[in-house]
């Protein structure tokens, strides 16, 4: 299959990597692929250089934005949470209409002045915006009525998402949402493919909104485990 991997952070690398490594034609999609490959120093994560990683990867293609949504027929969203609906919404619309769009983007706002702070090792704790009432894959959805948006692989760092099986023997459980099953479904293959047995399907994408806010606890168990522990959460049904 052809897919779109939109995004050249340590997430995209991982899905870019793994699709390749799974047969698939990738194409990584970045703003400026001249800047992107000029850059000579790690990003505001401490991910290295996009160039780097493209050395190690000489069979992926980088281009546009565009061009990668264009070019794929099944498109992975991994553009930071604060840019993703004006970057989306920049693309020409014939390049996204029709396609399935798995976003895993969380819309973190970076160093918020907030009345009641959380600190982390890291500094104080990102605030979500959308958040309760409304989420990021809504947004992304009502902004590309053509597009089949589903939240998916946002519960779980995305080294993992492309290999449950590092630990657990892969035991664990990843949630999807969206309105279009057709899209659900496409994206639970997908899922397979990496290592995924138990998926769950949580419904409308009303349910992002929980996905989303999800980044909390996560954070908050893996602090709790020491911040340097593989984790995943198994729905264990009667």
């Amino acid at each position: 299959m052809k897919i779109a991997v939109l995004g050249t952070g340590a997430g995209a690398r991982c899905h870019a990597a793994k699709l390749k490594e799974l047969g698939h034609q990738v194409t990584v999609g970045t703003r400026d692929p001249e800047a992107t490959l000029a850059r000579t120093e790690p990003d505001m994560m401490g991910t290295p250089p996009f160039a780097d990683f493209l050395a190690g990867h000489p069979d992926l293609a980088l281009t546009t934005f565009a061009d990668a949504a264009a070019a794929g027929e099944l498109v992975i969203n991994g553009i930071d949470g604060a840019n993703a609906v004006r970057t989306l919404t920049a693309i020409p619309s014939g390049a996204l209409a029709g396609k399935v769009l798995i976003d895993y983007a969380v819309p973190f706002i970076y160093n918020p002045d907030v009345p009641h702070p959380w600190p982390t090792p890291w500094g104080t704790m990102p605030r979500l915006s959308p958040v309760d009432t409304d989420s990021l894959g809504e947004q992304i959805q009502r902004a590309l009525p053509d597009t089949k948006v589903v939240k998916a692989f946002v519960t779980q760092e995305q080294e993992t998402v492309v290999n449950p099986a590092e630990f657990g023997g892969g035991d664990h459980t990843m949630f999807v949402a969206g309105d279009h099953e057709d899209a659900k479904t496409a994206v639970a293959e997908l899922l397979r493919s990496y290592g995924w047995s138990d998926i769950l399907d949580l419904g409308s994408l009303h349910a992002a909104r929980g996905m989303e806010m999800h980044s909390h606890l996560h954070t908050a168990i893996g602090l709790a485990l020491g911040g340097s522990h593989r984790f995943g959460i198994k729905i264990v049904r009667t």
